[in-house]
Order: structure tokens, then C-alpha cells, then sequence
């Protein structure tokens, strides 16, 4: 027996540790949303650093003996600001609460994610949002889906009458990304219909795979933010790029996921 796998057999071994993989996320789901409901008060960062860490935990302590046991070899990335290529392998990137702040806050903008990277090349994902029950999964190659229907992402060809969106920056963002984001909303406020800004980016990027709004962009993006919905947007036909409309890599100081129709225009906005 070959100890090389076929192309079709190589599909079939993703697909199955796909649908493996959104079991463990939801399981890590609905352990968070156990602890959902109530703001969790802090009154210094250290406070706030304690109530994120338990959210984290409480979803690793399933999704890391879950995902290991699955891909064994593969390495484990789990601090979600992060960012740059990851050394050669396969790697398990996964934010545990991604919008951890929200969920602190009682707000329902936050998710689960798990993504496998091999060479640096998103080979499969799931988002899971355990507030509405949605699973979001992307295989290479094999589409993008919500709970096993196919996603595609937005028709629209002007920016005018376009949905977009952005995430803030980071805490402690350095000073020139930060003017860097403003100085984008205020060009998009011209050109797009609407512009949405919140975090976390993921949930944007779910919305563009699926065709609700029509570009997402963001500066000095992590690779838990990013790697899930790029291979979600790309799945779904939608273009991946920085802002300059240069091949996005996790080295990229910036990113956009974009329908195919308004990606032209969102770099020249986003350039000015």
C-alpha cells in the first residue's frame, strides 16, 4: 500500500476530520455558552486578563485534547494576536472565544474557531457560533457551507450600494495603524453604502462568505483572526488581498476579503 495518498483519498481524510473537528468546536461552544449571560464586571486590566483566561480555558480544556487526538502531530496555536508564518507542518490555529471581550460584556458577537494550516496554507476550518447554533466550515477546495448549505458570497459589483466592514485595532496598536484605520473608515464612509465597524473580524468575514455584506478589511490582522475567514471567503469565490490589492500571507501589515465585484474598488478606497 502506497504510503502516499491520492488525491480523492486526501479529500476524503479532510472531509471526515472536518466534520470531527466542528464536533469538538461546538462541544467547546456550548461550554461557553454555559457561562454566557451575565457583563462580568472588572475593574483593572489584570481583572479583565483573569475573567478572558477562563473563557479560554474553559473552551481548550475540550478543544485541545479533542484536536490532538484527531491530528496528532500537528502543532497548536492558540494566542489569538499572534501573527507571521507559522513554521513547516501542519498547526492547528484556534481562537477559543473569539470576541472574548463581548461574551464578557453579555453580548452575542463571539464564536468559536478551529482552522488547520499546512505549509502555511489554510486546509480547513470551522467557525461555530453557539448563540444561534451555526456552524460555519471551509474545506480547500471543497466550498464553503453554514450547516452543510453552500455559501457564495455577494453579487454586487459598485461600492456605492455596498455593506462593508472593519474591525478596530488591537490594544496597544501602534499609533500609525490606528490613524491608519480611522483614515480607512472616513474613505469608505464616502464611497460605500454602509460601514459596519465591531469586532471581532471573523463574524465579518462569515457575513461576506455568505453574502451579506461585501468587504471586510482590517490593518496588523492576527493569524486566528484572519486564517478562518479567509479560507471561508475564498471557498465561497470571494478575492483575499491586503489593502493594496498585493497576494495576502500572514506577513501582509493588512488584509481584504471582498465579492469579486467591489474588490477593485475597495483597494482603491482603502489606498487613498
Amino acid at each position: 500500500m502506497s504510503e502516499t495518498l491520492s488525491a480523492a483519498d486526501a479529500a476524503t481524510s479532510y472531509a471526515d476530520l472536518l466534520e470531527q473537528t466542528a464536533v469538538a468546536v461546538r462541544a467547546a461552544g456550548s461550554a461557553l455558552r454555559e457561562r454566557f449571560g451575565q457583563v462580568v464586571r472588572y475593574r483593572t486590566r489584570e481583572e479583565l486578563m483573569r475573567a478572558l483566561a477562563a473563557n479560554d480555558d474553559t473552551a481548550l480544556d475540550i478543544l485541545r485534547p479533542s484536536l490532538t487526538r484527531l491530528r496528532p502531530d500537528a502543532g497548536w496555536v492558540e494566542d489569538e494576536l499572534d501573527g507571521g508564518a507559522l513554521p513547516p507542518g501542519e498547526w492547528w490555529v484556534v481562537d477559543p472565544a473569539e470576541g472574548n471581550v463581548n461574551h464578557l460584556h453579555a453580548l452575542p458577537e463571539w464564536a468559536v474557531t478551529a482552522t488547520l494550516v499546512r505549509v502555511n496554507q489554510p486546509v480547513l476550518t470551522v467557525v461555530h457560533l453557539p448563540l444561534t447554533g451555526e456552524t460555519y466550515t471551509a474545506l480547500a477546495g471543497a466550498g464553503a457551507h453554514l450547516d452543510g448549505r453552500s455559501l457564495h458570497v455577494s453579487a454586487t459589483a459598485d461600492l456605492n450600494l455596498s455593506i462593508v466592514a472593519t474591525s478596530q485595532a488591537r490594544p496597544d496598536e501602534n499609533e500609525n495603524v490606528v490613524r491608519r484605520v480611522g483614515s480607512s473608515i472616513t474613505a469608505m464612509l464616502a464611497d460605500a453604502l454602509v460601514v459596519r465597524t465591531a469586532v471581532p473580524a471573523t463574524l465579518h468575514l462569515v457575513n461576506v462568505a455568505a453574502g451579506r455584506i461585501d468587504a471586510f478589511w482590517q490593518f496588523a490582522g492576527a493569524r486566528a483572526d484572519l486564517l478562518p475567514g479567509a479560507l471561508l471567503v475564498t471557498e465561497a469565490g470571494g478575492r483575499i488581498s491586503d489593502a493594496e490589492g498585493r497576494p495576502w500571507t500572514p506577513h501582509s501589515e493588512s488584509f481584504l476579503a471582498a465579492a469579486p465585484g467591489v474588490h477593485t474598488e475597495a483597494v482603491t478606497t482603502l489606498s487613498r
